[in-house]
Formats: structure tokens, C-alpha cells, sequence
């Protein structure tokens, strides 16, 4: 289990591999984000975008995913305070493949609660051309080692 103390600014990773499908963007904008380019490939080719492209919620949404299985689970997780920064910065389209690079940019022990820590941690969703497609900071608490509080 990887706490507050083990964690330095500075620290990067890179991993994760999701395949984006039609489908599966179709069915998440039909649900959640129901806009004529996330859920219509003939519309979507009249969009700014001119082809049928993913909800950004959905791009952050399988983000998330990465980021969950291949660091939180590791991590003394408290949750999180929230996100800064959410940027979309390249549409997602169909085909193509994500995976995170995360950067911890920032760190401090909570002045409320001694036993929680705050760790800032740029994330960044990258494709197969490692084109960044979406970034954030999250603003995560992580719980201190208890012999350390």
C-alpha cells in the first residue's frame, strides 16, 4: 500500500490501454451526452468536427478507469477534493486507444485532519499518436502512514 509519505512531487507514470469503440460511444452519449456528433455519424460529419467523435465526459470517464485500476488501487485512497484544470483537448473518435500519464505536482499534510494528506496530480489522457486528448489535476487525500500522524 503506497501512503502519503511515499509519494514525492515529481513522480510519473505512464500506463493503460482502453480501445474506444462506435458503440460504445453511441451508447454513453445516448445516455449521458446526447449531442448530434457523439451519437450520429451523418450529423457528426456536418460538426465542427466533421465525423462522429466522443463525449469529453466520456473520454474523462474511461480516464478515470485507467487511473483507478492502475494507481489508486495501490494507493491509502481517502477520495478525492475534485478536479482542476479539465481540459479536452483533442477529440477522441472511434479507434482509437488511450492510456494516462500522471505527474504528481504538488503535496501537503491536511491542516484540519493530521491523519490525511493532499496529493495534486496532473493526469493526462494520451492516444496511440500521443496526442494529449484531455488533462486535469486531481486533487487527491491520501491517508498518512498511521506511525507517521
Amino acid at each position: 500500500m503506497q501512503y502519503y509519505e511515499d509519494i514525492e512531487v515529481g513522480d510519473s507514470q505512464e500506463f493503460g490501454e482502453y480501445h474506444v469503440t462506435k458503440a460504445e460511444i453511441i451508447e454513453f452519449a445516448e445516455r449521458y451526452d446526447p449531442q448530434p456528433f457523439h451519437v450520429d455519424a451523418d450529423a457528426a460529419e456536418d460538426s465542427a468536427f466533421g465525423e462522429l467523435v466522443a463525449s469529453g465526459w466520456h473520454t474523462a470517464s474511461i480516464c478515470m478507469r485507467l487511473f483507478i485500476d492502475g494507481r489508486i488501487q495501490d494507493r491509502a485512497s481517502m477520495g478525492a477534493r475534485g478536479v482542476d484544470e479539465l481540459r479536452w483537448k483533442q477529440p477522441v473518435k472511434p479507434g482509437d486507444t488511450l492510456s494516462i500519464r500522471t505527474e504528481v505536482v504538488d503535496k501537503r499534510v491536511s491542516e484540519s485532519d493530521s491523519r490525511r494528506g493532499y496529493v495534486d496530480t496532473l493526469l493526462e489522457g494520451i492516444n496511440q499518436h500521443e496526442d494529449v486528448v484531455i488533462s486535469w489535476v486531481g486533487l487527491e487525500m491520501i491517508e498518512r502512514r498511521p506511525n507517521d500522524t
